[in-house]
């Protein structure tokens, strides 16, 4: 019996926020618009930058914000990763139980080191410019999967992120096999296109056979397929996954299945911060495909979820406000 609705395994980390200039970004020498893996020194000479600018501090990592959107619209998540025995580790841990998401945090023991941290930097175009230092998340391994719990979901996912970190790729396409043997719907998102330009192997992996659904952007599309011609991206993609849903921000989703294309409005808002956009797309989607929902109409609660968080700073939203958006799914004739 299917008892939770989405089991998750990725990298741990905590959000920091802060808005720059695109000055600001250069004189960092931040890769505009892209995720960029950092080490400790980095970290610290990137943190010169903003010193005593105001921040926003929150629970992040991909697949970290798509089960606590998913659990905030009301579905059981089930969430894999790793942080170490610091403050941030007790902040990221408090923060899955906060808001409901079940986690093999609370049946090991943290290790020592620095938990895994993310410098968000926000342009005025709403951009979001990502500098990630992994910490003890880089350790994440196959000591961080709950078989039974894998094997109980409706859905797996893999945060394509994952492919940069050698145990982290290991333990995902373990928890990937054991999904794959009890009948589990598979799911992953290409997540960002240094992971398509630096990791393509592992997200070759990642992606392999039998994937249901797979998440990704139009800029990590283009990339993935080495052409803008949007039919023969879709046509590409389409051979991924039973599923696709191409998101392409203010254009809404088109979603792929075989050769079925079905496109998805999105909702107009003012964005002022990118950040946590797909993830939001992505939980929002997978509950609703996961109770029932038709994927025309799935695609259509996340691009509610999506307009919502972008219109906002913060990679997440308030349970009270995804409950808004579901009730507004629900009378708009999600069925």
């Amino acid at each position: 019996m299917k008892t939770l609705d989405l089991y998750a395994i990725g990298n741990a980390l905590v959000d920091t926020e802060f808005e720059v200039t695109d000055a600001q970004l250069q004189r960092m020498g931040v890769d505009k618009r892209h995720m960029t893996l950092i080490d400790g020194p980095r970290r610290a000479e990137l943190l010169q930058h903003v010193a005593g600018q105001a921040s926003r501090r929150t629970g992040g990592g991909s697949a970290g914000n798509t089960v606590v959107a998913l659990a905030q619209l009301g579905g059981k998540a089930f969430y894999s990763c790793r942080v170490a025995n610091d403050e941030l580790g007790q902040f990221y841990t408090q923060d899955l139980s906060n808001n409901g998401v079940a986690t093999n945090l609370t049946h090991t023991q943290p290790q020592d080191g620095q938990t895994g941290s993310c410098m968000v930097l926000i342009t005025p175009d709403a951009e979001r410019s990502m500098c990630t230092y992994l910490g003890a998340t880089a350790e994440l391994d196959e000591m961080a999967l709950h078989a039974q719990d894998i094997a109980r979901s409706k859905v797996y996912y893999m945060e394509g992120y994952l492919a940069a970190s050698p145990s982290g790729l290991q333990a995902a396409l373990k928890g990937r096999q054991i999904a794959k043997d009890a009948g589990v719907a598979l799911a992953t998102t290409l997540s960002d296109v240094s992971m398509i330009k630096f990791c393509k192997p592992g997200l070759d992996a990642i992606v392999g056979q039998d994937l249901s659904y797979l998440f990704c952007n139009e800029e990590e599309a283009q990339v993935w397929c080495g052409t803008h011609e949007l039919s023969t991206i879709c046509g590409a993609l389409s051979k991924l996954a039973q599923t696709v849903c191409l998101t392409r921000g203010p254009q809404g989703c088109i979603v792929i299945q075989g050769d079925e294309r079905t496109t998805v409005p999105a909702v107009s808002v003012k964005a002022v911060d990118t950040n946590g956009a797909g993830d939001m797309f992505a939980g929002a989607f997978l509950y609703a495909v996961t109770h029932g929902h038709k994927v025309a109409d799935a695609a259509m609660l996340g691009n509610a979820a999506a307009a919502q968080v972008v219109s906002q700073y913060g990679n997440r939203l308030l349970a009270a406000a995804m409950a808004d958006i579901f009730a507004q799914f629900e009378k708009r004739g999600g069925v």
